[in-house]
C-alpha cells in the first residue's frame, strides 16, 4: 500500500475522481444538499447540482474555510454566508446564495489531502441540518474516512459497512419510506417507516422487490405498485437513479391514500360543503348565510375575518360551493402553515431547474391548480411582505409567472382569504400592505364567536354528540340539565372548534349506555366557570360607600335628607344607619 506522503496531495484524490462524484451524487440525495470535493490543492474534483460542472475548478479565491479546514485538520462551519469572517476575501461576498456551508477534512493518518463540503442554498436545508446538526456531522466525518480509506483501497466489505451504518441514521431521520435497491433489485436498506407502509415491521432477512410506475401522476410524485414477497402495495413516491456500483436506485415513497390525501388536501375537492354544512339558527349566522348566497357568484375577492375556531374555512367553502365555480376546484392554503421560502413555490409553481432540490420536472402552483375555481389562502396576515407584492400583481392583472421562469400565465381565480390577526392594525404598523389589503377587503365577512350566539351552542352541541357517538359506536342514554347547563354558560375561547373537541373528549370518556353529566366535562371548563361566577365583594362594597358619598352630597346629611336617601335607595332608615356607620360615613 503506497505511503500518502510519497504522492503529491492533490494526485491521491485525483485518482478516486469517479468514485468520489459518485459519493457526493449519493450524500447530495439522501441529505438533499449540494455536495462538493475539495483536493488540498484547492480544486473541486467532484461536486453536485449548481457545482456539477464545475470540476477541476480552483477556489482559492473563495476558499478560506477550506484553507481552514487544512490547515487545522478541523471541521469548520458557516453559518452565516457572506458575513463570516472566511468570506471576507470572496469576490461573491455581497451576492452570495449560500445559506449554510460546513466542510470536514479528508484525512490519510496524519496529513490532510482535502476537504467534503455540504452546501446549502435555502433556508429549508438549514434549518434541517442544523436540527439534525450531530447526525449530519458524523455523517459528514465518516464519509470523508470512507474517501480517504477508498483511496488507499481498504477492502469493500469494510467500507460498504460503515457508509450504510450511516445512512441507516439518516434515513431513518427522514418522514417518508426509503428503500435502497441493488442492481439486482434486492433491498440493501428500508427504514422503519418503509417497513411500516409495506407491512413488513416483523420481516428479517434480505427482500426482492418490483416497483412498477402505474403512469398516474399527482404534484411532485408518481404513483407505484410495489410487490415485496408477493405482498402488493399502492404507493406515491419518487425514484432516483444513482448508478453506483453499490447502490443502484433509492427510492423515496409513503402510503398512497396518505400521500393523496396529503398532496391533495389543498387541490380540487368535489365534497359539497355548501350552506347546508353550517349549523346555526341564531339571526346572525341566518344573515351571514343570507350574504353568502347574495355574494357567491361574484368574482370579487372577498376577506373573511374572526376569532380563531370560528369556521372561517367553511364559509370559504360555502361561497364557492354556492357559486358559478362550484363545478371547478377549492383549493385551499394556510399561509401560516408553510415555510417562508416554500410558500412562493407552492403559490406559483417553478420550472425545472428552478432551484437546488426542484422537481427535475417542474411543478404547477396552487393558482394554476384553481383555475376557473377559488383559492382560499387561510392566515393570510401571515404572508411575508416579498409576497404580498407577487400576490397583489396576480390579483389586479390575473396572471402569474413560476419561479425561474420569464413567461407569464393568465389564471381565472376568485380569491377567498381569511385572517384572526386585526389587519388595519398591522396596515398601521406596516406588517401588512395597504394595496392588497384592500383588493383582498373588496366584500367583508366577519364571523361572530360563538360566545355571542349562545342559541347557537345546543344545536351544535347536539350535532357533535351524534357524530361522535356514531364514529366511537357508543349510545348516549340522556344528557342531563347540568351538562347543558356548563356547556351554554362556558364562554368558548376557541369558539366552534373547542366545542367539537370538547364533545369529542365527552364521548370518549363515558361510558355506553350513559348519561352524559356535567362532570364529563374537562376541568379547565368547570375552573372557568367558577371564576368567573365568585363575586368580587370588596368591589361592591367601595361601589356602595362611594354611592352613600355621592348621595350624601347631593341630599346632606341632616335627618330628612338621610330618610330620602333610604328611600331613593330602596332600604330602611335602620338598615342605611349600619351601612354609615360601616363606612365611617356622617
Amino acid at each position: 500500500m503506497p505511503n500518502p506522503g510519497s504522492l503529491p496531495v492533490q494526485d491521491i484524490l485525483s485518482k478516486m475522481q469517479e468514485t468520489a462524484g459518485k459519493y457526493a451524487a449519493v450524500i447530495s440525495q439522501v441529505l438533499d444538499v449540494d455536495v462538493e470535493i475539495i483536493n488540498a490543492s484547492l480544486e473541486r474534483i467532484a461536486g453536485t447540482g449548481r457545482l456539477k460542472d464545475k470540476l477541476n475548478h480552483s477556489i482559492e479565491n473563495q476558499g478560506d474555510l477550506y484553507k481552514k479546514v487544512i490547515e487545522t485538520g478541523k471541521r469548520q462551519v458557516i453559518d452565516n454566508p457572506g458575513e463570516h469572517a472566511f468570506c471576507k476575501n470572496c469576490p461573491q461576498r455581497l451576492c452570495c446564495e449560500e445559506t449554510f456551508d460546513m466542510g470536514a477534512p479528508i484525512r490519510l493518518k496524519e496529513q490532510v489531502v482535502g476537504v467534503i463540503g455540504l452546501i446549502c442554498f435555502t433556508e429549508e436545508q438549514k434549518f434541517h441540518i442544523q436540527e439534525h446538526f450531530d447526525i449530519y456531522t458524523r455523517f459528514l466525518d465518516q464519509i470523508a474516512e470512507l474517501i480517504a480509506s477508498k483511496t488507499l483501497e481498504i477492502e469493500e466489505m469494510e467500507r460498504n459497512h460503515a457508509v450504510i451504518e450511516l445512512l441507516n441514521e439518516i434515513i431513518d431521520n427522514v418522514e417518508e419510506g426509503i428503500i435502497v435497491l441493488d442492481r439486482k433489485q434486492k433491498i440493501l436498506k428500508i427504514n422503519s417507516i418503509g417497513r411500516t407502509v409495506l407491512g413488513l415491521e416483523n420481516e428479517t432477512g434480505s427482500f426482492s422487490v418490483k416497483i412498477i410506475p402505474s403512469g398516474n401522476d399527482i404534484p411532485t410524485f408518481s404513483e407505484y405498485k410495489i410487490i415485496v414477497n408477493g405482498i402488493f402495495r399502492e404507493v406515491i413516491g419518487r425514484m432516483f437513479e444513482i448508478n453506483n456500483p453499490d447502490y443502484n436506485r433509492i427510492f423515496m415513497f409513503k402510503d398512497a391514500e396518505l400521500a393523496k390525501v396529503q398532496a391533495l388536501a389543498l387541490a380540487a375537492t368535489k365534497e359539497r360543503f355548501g350552506l347546508d354544512s353550517i349549523s346555526g339558527e341564531s339571526e346572525a349566522i341566518r344573515e351571514l348565510k343570507e350574504r353568502v348566497k347574495k355574494i357567491a357568484s361574484s368574482n370579487s375577492t372577498v376577506l373573511i375575518t374572526g376569532e380563531s375556531g370560528t369556521g372561517k374555512e367553511l364559509f370559504a367553502r360555502a361561497l364557492h360551493e354556492e357559486g358559478d365555480r362550484m363545478d371547478d376546484s377549492f383549493v385551499a392554503v394556510n399561509c401560516g402553515a408553510i415555510p417562508e421560502g416554500l410558500l412562493e413555490s407552492e403559490l406559483f409553481g417553478y420550472v425545472k431547474g428552478a432551484f437546488t432540490g426542484a422537481d427535475p420536472k417542474g411543478k404547477i402552483g396552487l393558482f394554476e391548480q384553481a383555475d376557473r375555481g377559488t383559492l382560499f389562502l387561510d392566515e393570510i396576515g401571515d404572508m411575508p411582505i416579498y409576497l404580498q407584492t407577487k400576490l397583489l400583481r396576480a390579483l389586479e392583472q390575473k396572471i402569474i409567472s413560476r419561479l425561474g421562469s420569464n413567461t407569464t400565465v393568465k389564471v381565472d381565480v376568485r380569491v377567498i382569504a381569511a385572517t384572526n390577526q386585526d389587519l388595519e392594525e398591522m396596515v398601521a404598523e406596516r406588517a401588512f400592505r395597504e394595496d392588497l389589503f384592500y383588493r383582498l377587503n373588496v366584500i367583508p365577512l366577519k364571523i361572530p364567536p360563538l360566545r355571542s350566539r349562545k342559541e347557537d351552542i345546543h344545536l351544535l352541541a347536539s350535532g357533535f354528540i351524534h357524530r361522535f357517538a356514531g364514529l366511537f359506536g357508543k349510545r348516549v342514554a340522556g344528557i342531563s340539565q347540568g351538562f347543558w347547563d356548563l356547556i351554554e354558560r362556558y364562554a368558548w375561547p376557541g369558539n366552534v372548534r373547542e366545542l367539537q373537541n370538547t364533545i369529542e373528549y365527552v364521548i370518549n370518556m363515558m361510558e355506553d349506555q350513559a348519561v352524559l353529566t356535567a362532570g364529563l366535562l374537562p376541568e379547565k371548563m368547570k375552573i372557568s366557570l367558577a371564576n368567573c361566577e365568585k363575586p368580587d365583594l370588596s368591589s361592591l362594597e367601595q361601589m356602595e360607600e362611594k354611592l352613600l358619598l355621592k348621595a350624601f352630597e347631593l341630599y346632606g346629611s341632616d335627618g330628612p335628607a338621610k330618610r330620602l336617601i333610604a328611600e331613593k335607595m330602596g332600604i330602611g332608615i335602620a338598615t342605611l344607619y349600619r351601612k354609615l356607620k360601616k363606612y365611617d360615613i356622617g
